[in-house]
């Protein structure tokens, strides 16, 4: 890790991070949350919302997938997605759907106002981000495809969504247009 410049599991809990929030929203699968656990280390976004049936740490399948960053990303549980969005709104975040809806903006042209601090949403493997949830949403981006499924693995999605946003946010502080 020295010679990589990357931050110990303890240094990663107290650094600084990046105004996004990432929200799951009864997602079926260990390993997709472990994954986006790993992502969201990776980019060093501000934290994790696990919401209803979604599975939390402590879990193998998650720790599977996450290798550890469960223990370096902050993450809460809220047994309700309407809770869980209420406070979010409440304290200020633009919040997005991850989601394939009716006037659905490409993830390339989402108008993201950095430092805005932003909560992305992505939800169950099949049924997508609840009626609810999208009710609390400024919008919905979604990833453009090409192929025959027109849906991707909530994994993938997430940490493509997670990237766009992360350069952008650099960008915006690099000065760069």
């Amino acid at each position: 890790m020295p010679e990589l410049q990357r931050l110990s599991p303890e240094a990663a809990k107290t650094a600084p991070r990046l105004p996004l929030r990432l929200m799951l929203e009864n997602v079926r699968s260990a390993h997709n949350v472990g994954s986006a656990f790993r992502t969201a280390d990776g980019l060093g976004i501000e934290g994790l919302d696990l919401i209803g049936f979604t599975p939390c740490p402590p879990s193998k399948e998650i720790r599977k997938a996450s290798l550890g960053a469960e223990h370096s990303v902050p993450w809460k549980h809220w047994a309700s997605v309407q809770d869980a969005l209420y406070f979010y709104k409440e304290s200020g975040y633009q919040i997005w759907a991850l989601e394939q809806v009716h006037d659905s903006i490409p993830l390339q042209s989402t108008p993201i106002s950095w430092p805005q601090k932003t909560l992305l949403i992505a939800g169950h493997e099949l049924d997508g981000v609840s009626e609810m949830a999208l009710e609390y949403c400024h919008g919905a981006i979604e990833i453009p495809q090409q192929g025959s499924k027109h849906s991707l693995n909530i994994a993938t999605a997430v940490a493509m969504a997670m990237w766009e946003w992360t350069r952008a946010f650099w960008k915006v502080q690099q000065g760069c247009p």
